[in-house]
C-alpha cells in the first residue's frame, strides 16, 4: 500500500472539522529507530496534512512517553517544536492541527459535535491504565461542553487475540463513565499488527518501523 489518509465518517458531519488517520505508506524504507523513521516519514506526512487545508506550520504534536498529561493548546509548533510530557492534546482554537504518532497504540479523535473544541490522545496499554482518556474528557467538561456533546473515535490499534490486553475496551468503558453515550463512542474495531500493508505495528516489527499520524484540527 502506498499510504493514505482514512477518515471517520462519525467525524465527518461535524462543521468545520478536519482530521485524519495516515496510513502506511510501503514506499518509504522504514526498518531504522522512530527518529529517523519519522524523519523519512515527513514529506509524506506533511503532504497528509496540506491535503486537510492546514501546513505543517500548523501542526502541533506531543513527546509522548506513555503518561496521562494532556496539554491545552492554543497556538501552533510545529513538527520539530514538540510539548514535553504530553501524550495528549486539546484545543478550542481554529487553525491549530492536532496530532499525535502512533504504531499499535491507539490514537483516540475527540470532538465537541458543535465544533467548539478538539482533542487527541495517545493511548496504550499504560496510558489506558492511567486513565488518560478521562483527563481528555474532563478538560472538555472544565469548558463547559458536556460529555453528552463529545463524539469519541478509536483509530486502529493492537488488540485481542493479537495482543494480551484490550486497552481498546478500556478506552471505551472509560468514556462511558464519564457520560459520552454508547451511541456516540466508534471504534475502527481494526487490529495494527495483522495488516501490515496498511498500519505500522511495533510489536511485530520490534520497533524498527514507521508511525501512522492522527490528525484532528478546527479550520
Amino acid at each position: 500500500m502506498d499510504g493514505g489518509l482514512l477518515k471517520f465518517k462519525s467525524l465527518k458531519t461535524i462543521r468545520g472539522l478536519a482530521h485524519g488517520f495516515v496510513l502506511r505508506n510501503n514506499k518509504v524504507p522504514v526498518n531504522c529507530n522512530k527518529n529517523e523513521a519519522l524523519d523519512r516519514l515527513k514529506p509524506y506526512h506533511e503532504n497528509m496534512i496540506y491535503s486537510l487545508g492546514f501546513t505543517p506550520d500548523d501542526l502541533c504534536v506531543t513527546e509522548q512517553i506513555h503518561g496521562d498529561f494532556v496539554a491545552n493548546v492554543t497556538k501552533s509548533r510545529g513538527f520539530n517544536d514538540v510539548i514535553p510530557g504530553a501524550d495528549g492534546l486539546i484545543t478550542f482554537e481554529k487553525g491549530v492541527l492536532l496530532g499525535v504518532f502512533v504504531a499499535d497504540c491507539c490514537a483516540v479523535l475527540i470532538a465537541d459535535r458543535r465544533g467548539r473544541g478538539v482533542s487527541i490522545v495517545h493511548s496504550g496499554k499504560v496510558g489506558s491504565e492511567l486513565g488518560i482518556i478521562k483527563k481528555a474528557i474532563r478538560k472538555f467538561n472544565d469548558q463547559g461542553i458536556i460529555s453528552s456533546d463529545l463524539i469519541v473515535q478509536l483509530s486502529p490499534c493492537i488488540r485481542p487475540p493479537a495482543y494480551e490486553i484490550d486497552f481498546a475496551n478500556t478506552i471505551i468503558q472509560d468514556s462511558l463513565s464519564l457520560g459520552v453515550p454508547q451511541q456516540s463512542i466508534f471504534d475502527a474495531n481494526e487490529c495494527t499488527s495483522l495488516d501490515l500493508e496498511k498500519f505500522y505495528s511495533y510489536r511485530i516489527e520490534k520497533g524498527f518501523t514507521g508511525r501512522m499520524l492522527g490528525l484532528i484540527g478546527l479550520d
